[in-house]
């Protein structure tokens, strides 16, 4: 814009000279005598004009062709030097009258003009009244909204605008009548079947419709408004917008000016206020030159020639003030400044910026109001890339100017930021990573020393934190261990002492229990059952059902055949409802008196009153720790207060399993006793070694062996003196001392493979009586402890296979934990009983019941029992029995105990031997089904002449009413009270979980398998699980031993038969018990022959 008042302002001072120089050929010519040439005078005025036009034309098609920028930000007026304000002083007179008119702004034009000397108008300025027209025609020219503004433009300047007419004017002045309706055709519309239904194909688009656009077909549902379009070709094109056309720039001032200017045109004032002739002007070309350059804000000063007149600007100025109008014409709308932002771009080259180049200057000129913070910016730029020794780096000015207004505030923008404002941002990232890069500026040698220094003081005191790191964590660890230590040493005292303060608890309650024993035994009181399994913690990891082996003395309930006596049944199971129903109908099967007079209903009801079976609360939250059932109750606090509300103010003792420190526990929060030995000597005196001590102290037959073996020189050493000791025994059985049923059992056949035996055979006999010497036996004892360890290593084997896979195994746990070697009876045909004794508080025992066992898989683990038992003269087995209870007695032992008994044949002497081989300090699983079996038939047990006999009525006493005479006098046979049963709780097969109990049940009673109340025979089931229903016990009795091992053995292959299918025979213990009792029935067959 500034370049297009320039050459206006430019092609007005020429105009002006041409008439002034016409003028003055004029009055020179009017003052002397000579004659005008007119023909001279018109051709100069037809140069004039037809200069004037051409130059007219270029201006108009100049401007056309112009691109609108935004107004300089600065000042309009740009300060001069002095110099140049010197040597250019009519130029600078000119801009002062040019500001001075833009100052007043009350007028538009200058009424008058000024000459150039005074102020008397100039004799070619036009009348005042042409003036105040002149003026009035250019306020109406300002208004585009004024009635004559458009003929006043098209008259004078030729100006035809646009026609724009108010249609709704017209409308109200159009005569006629008016006609209404409309004046298009209807447009088709989307169907109502498509706009229902959106899967039927659409209707074609005509080309009328697509001519309608894209917006119309969108509006009328022609075209789905989700559809994504697409317009091939596009319609917007991309490309560069020109800022000059270099076939469009003056020609004039193309050679003039050292830059290429912009493309200007004429306004339509000059063209209209000088339509006369003028001629051209050379002198004009200087002045167009120098207000091109003052209309421009590059701040660029450019000198006059010397030849340059100083009456050439006032002539320029004349016309300037002559011709143009007060009153400033409004500027055009601007563009926004978004719409034309141009990238503004400057180099920094060796950490300095360019600040004197045309890209640094216009992008300072644009960004003046937020220059501070951009300039800190360059300044951090400029300070990175000279550290950094970077040659040039090419900065985007408008990226650096948004990046200044993020981090205007305190923030440090970091390098990554930086990169994003440099265009060379690869290269210069990539100098600036180079290792080594920042040693190469400016005092790089010191920055290379401050690294070294830094690094090494790093390096120095990250060692020494190191060190201190590690020494504090070892003087934390060391002080979290002692601190630890000593808390966890004063628990074990505090838990060390509250066992003492138990155990002595323990001692006073036992004592209480001693005294007050007879009268407990005669008034009513509560005996608690825990049939708890306290073995050792390896022993319990190592039972995958725990639960259910403490479950297998249901039976205890059947104490209460005592009427005294109240139950209380904790159960390591969950009983379901099927259970609890079967137990009430089993316990009301008790056997009456003859001479009873109560009512059966009195009695029933009295009966379910005085039985409990609690399951403790906390039995499922330890499911992988294999707790006995002591410690679950420990854990069970509201079983706990539910027991001592049961048994408040009344007389109650516990009758547990295998006693730990747990039942101590258990026993002082109920505060009653336990009828039991202490924990500690009940554990000693139960593991085989224990017993093997009790035992020689009662002078009790106990198989040759050695106990408390903890090491395989004494295994080795043992088992070759009790090898050469006792050649005629060929098994030698190795038994853990804290182990049960077989589990850490095994044997060894040594006689078979040992090489020496025959000359060991010739040596005994050689010495005879002698051999009973110890000094007759060190040859072959050297020669028999050479090949013990290769026999054992080869020939031994652990009966539990599942537990001991090997040898080598069971050594390991056997050495580790201490057993005993002892003989197996040298006889093909071997009897095991089991004998169960009570000894009272007071020091009185008595037998409860004695049974031959019955092997199943093992001859070395029993399965079951046959009560009583056959094997073994009363008095031998009753005098043993005596001497075993009084070696218990002087040991304080007290309570329920077991007994396991050895009989055979002696091969060499033919008499009968009786070893005792296990002595277990608990209640066990023969004594609760004897229970059982004495409670259903109202019987007892006679130990001296090893007899079950059970109440019966003879025929004629089962009525009291008047029987008819018989017509025969034969006499019938009595009845006979002697009853033989089979017993046992480990029956087990994986079928019978398919099948629940009452469909059990209901297949027992079809095939004839239960109880007759009246005749005291039968079978009576005991159930141990409610959940997988695969483990069952079984109580069968007959006045005969071979009807009950008979029917013992049919029962179980009618359950098997009826819960098995050919492929689905499941696992079951069931073939294995029938094979022994068969074996059973031939020898009991060969001793009645």
């Amino acid at each position: 814009m500034h370049v297009l008042h320039v050459l206006h302002r430019n092609i007005l001072s020429q105009v002006q000279d041409d008439l002034r120089h016409l003028k003055e050929t004029i009055s020179n010519a009017g003052g002397s005598t000579e004659i005008i040439d007119l023909k001279a005078l018109e051709s100069a005025i037809t140069r004039t004009e037809i200069s004037v036009r051409e130059k007219a034309e270029q201006f108009i098609q100049a401007s056309n062709n112009q691109v609108v920028t935004l107004p300089s930000l600065e000042a309009p007026g740009i300060k001069r030097t002095d110099a140049f304000r010197n040597k250019n002083s009519a130029f600078s007179m000119k801009s002062v009258l040019l500001n001075k008119q833009k100052k007043t702004g009350s007028r538009l034009l200058q009424p008058l003009v000024v000459a150039r000397e005074g102020n008397k108008p100039g004799p070619n300025a036009p009348a005042p009244g042409q003036q105040a027209k002149n003026l009035r025609n250019l306020q109406v020219i300002s208004n585009p909204a004024h009635p004559v503004a458009r003929d006043l433009l098209h008259d004078k300047y030729g100006v035809a605008f646009p026609n724009l007419v108010n249609r709704r004017d017209d409308q109200e002045k159009a005569p006629g009548k008016v006609v209404t309706g409309t004046s298009v055709d209807h447009l088709s519309t989307l169907p109502k079947a498509n706009r229902v239904d959106a899967t039927r194909t659409p209707p074609p688009i005509s080309e009328d419709d697509a001519k309608k656009g894209i917006l119309s077909l969108i509006e009328r549902g022609l075209i789905p408004p989700a559809a994504e379009l697409t317009l091939e070709p596009s319609p917007v094109r991309h490309h560069q917008a020109p800022v000059s056309d270099s076939k469009l720039t003056n020609p004039i001032l193309s050679h003039l000016l050292p830059f290429n200017p912009i493309p200007f045109i004429l306004h339509p004032i000059l063209s209209h206020t000088f339509p006369s002739r003028m001629g051209s002007c050379r002198e004009c070309a200087f002045s167009l030159h120098a207000v091109c350059f003052k209309g421009l804000d590059t701040g660029i000063s450019q000198e006059a020639p010397p030849g340059q007149s100083n009456r050439s600007l006032r002539s320029c100025e004349y016309i300037v003030t002559q011709t143009l109008p007060s009153t400033e014409v409004p500027a055009p709308v601007p563009t926004p400044a978004s719409e034309l932002k141009s990238v503004h771009k400057f180099v920094i080259q060796n950490g300095k910026t360019r600040v004197t180049s045309q890209d640094y200057l216009n992008f300072k000129q644009h960004y003046c109001l937020s220059w501070g913070s951009i300039l800190t910016l360059i300044v951090k730029l400029e300070e990175l890339f000279s550290n950094f020794s970077v040659p040039i780096a090419f900065i985007d000015g408008d990226r650096l100017a948004d990046l200044a207004l993020v981090f205007e505030l305190e923030q440090e923008p970091s390098l990554e930021h930086f990169m994003t404002c440099i265009l060379n941002g690869d290269d210069v990232e990539k100098i600036i990573r180079t290792p080594g890069r920042r040693y190469l500026g400016p005092n790089g040698t010191e920055m290379a020393a401050i690294k070294i220094q830094s690094t090494w003081r790093r390096h120095k005191d990250r060692t020494a934190y190191l060190i201190y790191r590690k020494q504090k964590w070892a003087a934390g660890v060391i002080a979290i261990s002692w601190i630890m230590n000593c808390k966890l040493s004063m628990i074990r005292k505090q838990l060390k002492q509250t066992r003492l303060n138990q155990l002595d608890r323990f001692r006073i309650r036992t004592k209480r229990l001693k005294q007050e024993w007879p009268r407990i035994q005669q008034s009513r009181r509560v005996i608690i059952h825990l049939p708890s399994m306290g073995y050792p913690q390896h022993i319990r990891d190592d039972l995958s059902n725990i639960s259910l082996l403490q479950n297998l003395q249901m039976a205890r309930l059947c104490d209460i055949a005592d009427p005294k006596v109240e139950v209380i049944y904790i159960c390591p199971v969950e009983v379901n409802e099927e259970v609890y129903q079967y137990y009430a109908k089993l316990l009301a099967m008790k056997a009456r008196p003859l001479s009873s007079t109560k009512k059966p209903g009195e009695e029933d009801d009295n009966i379910e009153n005085r039985y409990k079976i609690i399951v403790p609360d906390a039995v499922n939250s330890f499911p992988t720790h294999n707790m006995s059932l002591s410690s679950i109750l420990m854990y069970s606090p509201r079983t706990i207060k539910r027991i001592r509300n049961l048994i408040k103010g009344r007389d109650a003792y516990i009758v547990s399993g295998v006693v730990n420190k747990d039942d101590v526990y258990v026993a002082d929060l109920l505060d009653i006793p336990i009828l039991s030995a202490e924990p500690e000597v009940s554990q000693l005196y139960s593991t085989k070694s224990g017993s093997k001590r009790i035992f020689r102290s009662g002078q009790v037959s106990i198989p040759p062996g050695q106990f408390d073996i903890y090491s395989l020189p004494q295994l080795h050493e043992s088992l070759s003196q009790l090898v050469t000791e006792n050649l005629h025994v060929e098994r030698w059985i190795f038994k853990m001392d804290s182990e049960f049923n077989g589990r850490g059992t095994a044997y060894c056949d040594v006689t078979p493979h040992l090489k020496c035996y025959s000359w060991a055979l010739k040596e005994c006999q050689r010495y005879g009586e002698k051999w009973a010497k110890k000094w007759a036996h060190e040859p072959t004892l050297i020669k028999v402890s050479a090949e013990i360890p290769d026999i054992l290593s080869r020939h031994a084997h652990p009966v539990n296979s599942e537990l001991y896979p090997t040898w080598e195994g069971f050594l390991h746990d056997f050495l580790k934990r201490g057993g005993v070697v002892e003989a197996c009876p040298p006889s093909e045909s071997v009897t095991a009983l089991t004998v169960d004794v009570l000894i009272e508080p007071t020091g009185d025992s008595k037998i409860l019941s004695m049974g031959d066992q019955i092997h199943a898989t093992s001859p070395l683990m029993c399965w079951g029992y046959s009560v009583p038992q056959a094997s073994v003269e009363p008095a031998v087995l009753s005098a043993a029995i005596e001497k075993t209870t009084l070696a218990c007695k002087l040991r304080g032992i007290m309570g329920y105990f077991s007994i396991d008994f050895v009989t055979f044949i002696d091969p060499h002497t033919m008499e009968q031997q009786v070893w005792a081989v296990d002595l277990k300090l608990q209640y066990s699983d023969s004594m609760a089904m004897t229970n059982l079996m004495l409670y259903v038939t109202g019987g007892a047990i006679d130990p001296t002449r090893a007899s079950f006999e059970v109440p019966v009525k003879r025929k004629r006493e089962e009525s009291g009413r008047r029987r008819r005479r018989r017509v025969t006098d034969d006499k019938e046979p009595p009845p006979n009270p002697n009853r033989y049963a089979i017993t046992s709780t480990r029956l087990l097969h994986s079928n019978l979980s398919v099948i629940h109990y009452s469909v059990f049940f209901q297949m027992c009673r079809a095939h004839g398998i239960g109880y007759d109340i009246k005749e005291k025979a039968g079978t009576i089931f005991t159930l141990v699980d409610s959940s997988k229903r695969d483990h069952l016990g079984m109580l069968v009795m007959s006045d005969d031993l071979q009807g009950s091992l008979s029917t013992f053995a049919r029962n179980l292959s009618v359950i098997h038969q009826e819960i098995s299918a050919p492929n689905m025979q499941g696992e079951s213990n069931f073939q294995s018990a029938i094979d022994d009792i068969d074996n059973i029935l031939g020898t009991t067959s060969e001793n009645v022959e």
